[in-house]
């Protein structure tokens, strides 16, 4: 969690909660402020409603995350954490390479679209050209891992022989969460330019086929031709 500044701002704060109180203070604190960024953005966010939804004293917000930048930061890093320990739960290590890149082929997409939220906020840090992860050693610890267990997966198939060699796990994860990301991202105009519900049922289920016969088609050593 984030660690108190000695500020101006800190020796008017209200008493520091103690142990599991100052806990949920700031996990509540953060859930209301990634809700709060969520509806209105960076710009729009504004301190004393992220304080009633969270219901505690605005002074506490400060006391702990010092302003509204550090705070977006903070709400970064805790959407980072909550999807790569969701990640970690696939257990990729144990599974046969191809299942593996499936599974979570299949987990990112079901991920971004069960947390709108987490797409609105990556959205509101790149506008703000990442400014806010940019100094971030945190949001960096929590990704890399993902991107060794993604090059662990690559390199057995590779010694298997089902995939092939010279396949970057940091682009191939990035391929990964933008057929999703942009997909998700952009459905409402998509839908509009195409005539089609392309949140419906049907069509969430055909655009994950795709990403993942894509994704596999991309690594598979012997992977079937389109024109086959």
């Amino acid at each position: 969690m984030p660690r108190p500044a000695a500020t101006a701002t800190t020796a008017t704060a209200p008493a520091e909660p103690r142990g599991r109180d100052a806990d949920r203070s700031q996990q509540a604190i953060l859930t209301a402020a990634r809700d709060e960024f969520h509806e209105h953005g960076l710009g729009g966010a504004r301190m004393d409603r992220i304080a009633e939804r969270a219901a505690v004293d605005k002074k506490l917000i400060y006391y702990y995350f010092e302003n509204k930048d550090k705070l977006f930061q903070a709400v970064l890093e805790e959407a980072y954490r909550g999807i790569r320990e969701a990640e970690r739960q696939l257990r990729l290590g144990d599974l046969p390479p191809a299942e593996a890149l499936r599974v979570l082929t299949t987990f990112t997409w079901d991920y971004f679209l069960a947390h709108p939220e987490f797409l609105t906020l990556l959205n509101t840090a790149n506008l703000h050209r990442g400014r806010h992860l940019e100094g971030s050693e945190r949001a960096r610890v929590l990704n890399s891992p993902l991107i060794a267990a993604l090059g662990e997966v690559l390199e057995r198939g590779r010694r298997d022989g089902s995939f092939r060699g010279g396949v970057d796990p940091m682009q191939l994860y990035i391929s990964i969460a933008s057929l999703a990301y942009f997909y998700l991202g952009n459905s409402h105009t998509l839908s509009a330019i195409f005539g089609r519900n392309l949140l419906s049922t049907r069509a969430r289920a055909e655009r994950l086929s795709h990403i993942c016969e894509v994704i596999l088609g991309y690594v598979l050593r012997d992977a079937p031709s389109a024109h086959d």
